[in-house]
């Protein structure tokens, strides 16, 4: 009789833990971002996040790597969508962060946000805060490097 009992709890506490297990992201992934001084495959292009553009899932993580010294990456007022927590890594730091809140992300570095150092990372469809993002103010090479990577997330 106690071991009928004992098999039942067992049973149940195995249906629970999958159903648990069923309600979360089935693959949760890591994305990394390079904070650089320059695009290795294009010298020209200075002070950038490769890449600038990532569309990732609900509970992915994003590791921003510190490849060049005097970089960092910062969340945009009025770039997260509602309910999203904003961060601000330390300079020449590796930072990560997961992402549990869908919507259109727009960060920068904080050094060099005057001079276009910036990133849009798109979490699951993207839409809900999409046109509150690109409305949002920047400075002006930051809003010419801001403009393609908006296009990337509305054509997602």
């Amino acid at each position: 009789m106690k071991l009928t009992s004992a098999i039942r709890l067992g049973v149940g506490a195995s249906i629970l833990a999958v159903a648990s297990l069923s309600a979360m992201p089935a693959f949760a992934e890591t994305f990394e971002v390079q904070m650089l001084n320059k695009d290795p495959e294009n010298k020209k292009n200075k002070n950038i996040f490769k890449p600038a553009f990532l569309k990732i899932n609900v509970g992915d993580t994003v590791k921003f790597i510190s490849v060049d010294k005097g970089h960092n990456s910062q969340s945009v007022k009025g770039m997260l969508p509602e309910g999203a927590k904003k961060w601000k890594s330390k300079i020449s730091k590796d930072f990560e962060i997961t992402f549990d809140v869908e919507g259109t992300y727009g960060y920068k570095c904080t050094p060099h946000y005057s001079m276009g150092m910036v990133g849009v990372i798109v979490v699951g469809d993207g839409s809900s805060n999409l046109d509150a993002a690109k409305g949002a103010k920047a400075p002006k090479k930051a809003a010419k490097a801001f403009a393609p990577l908006f296009e990337q997330a509305a054509a997602q």
